[in-house]
């Protein structure tokens, strides 16, 4: 079973897809594959080939804009895969601060200067 992208896409109210997303690999996380059945150890082992390894000390969090979930099913032995948007936003700072950092230009009409802002 599986969905076409139009369907997807159509589906959500808000959906976020563009280019740059496809410009880097996705960060891969695997579940439910530390079986010892040597089928799962060899889908396991496919799958993790399929994309480079990511070093988790040099990586730019800024880079990765995807992640991509696949579940294994012990019980009807089916795999599901799950395809997400990953978007780096900064938390512990005020909304004008924060466009700024997202490069959106805040409406500064009615301020008389960028000490207001922050």
């Amino acid at each position: 079973q599986y969905s076409l992208i139009k369907d997807v896409v159509s589906s959500l109210k808000r959906h976020r897809m563009h280019e740059q997303q496809f410009t880097h690999h996705p960060l891969l996380v695997l579940s439910n594959f530390g079986l010892q059945q040597i089928q799962v150890k060899l889908m396991a082992s496919m799958f993790q080939n399929m994309f480079p390894s990511i070093n988790v000390h040099r990586v730019n969090l800024n880079s990765i804009k995807r992640c991509l979930l696949i579940s294994y099913n012990t019980e009807t032995q089916l795999l599901d895969f799950r395809h997400y948007s990953v978007k780096v936003v900064p938390v512990g700072v005020n909304k004008a601060l924060k466009k700024l950092l997202q490069e959106k230009f805040p409406n500064m009409s009615r301020l008389e200067d960028i000490s207001e802002l922050l």
